[in-house]
């Protein structure tokens, strides 16, 4: 498995921006408030970081290693903010079997011109 990739594409909208806010309870004006935004450094909305992590999570859980693998750790790096309407790819990898099951993962979300918005590492348990 040492090598193998896997990845998931998703634009990012305002609807998943709202209904991370609701489920998470996150209400930070950055990513709601428009007027808010746009004095803000970047100038206008940003969606939630763990909002665009969580797609790391959707491979690890439905492509590699898949059905019923756990996290033991992640550490993510926030790199650049994701604005609504941008196209994420979260791609994972595996390094290195730690013991038999468990693995340590690459895990990095770009952008759609390829900038690397995420990027971190891993402990899953397959399930």
């Amino acid at each position: 498995m040492i090598g193998k990739k896997a990845s998931i594409t998703k634009v990012i909208s305002e609807a998943d921006v709202e209904k991370f806010a609701e489920l998470s309870l996150d209400i930070n004006p950055i990513h709601l408030d428009e007027e808010y935004a746009e004095k803000s450094v970047f100038g206008k909305k940003i969606a939630h970081g763990f909002l665009v992590g969580s797609l790391i999570s959707a491979v690890i859980a439905n492509k590699l290693p898949g059905y019923g693998s756990i996290y033991l750790k992640q550490e993510m790096n926030f790199k650049r903010p994701v604005f609504l309407g941008d196209e994420i790819t979260a791609e994972v990898e595996i390094l290195e079997e730690i013991k038999p099951s468990v693995f340590r993962i690459g895990t990095k979300c770009t952008n759609q011109s390829g900038d690397i918005v995420i990027d971190g590492f891993a402990v899953i348990k397959k399930g």
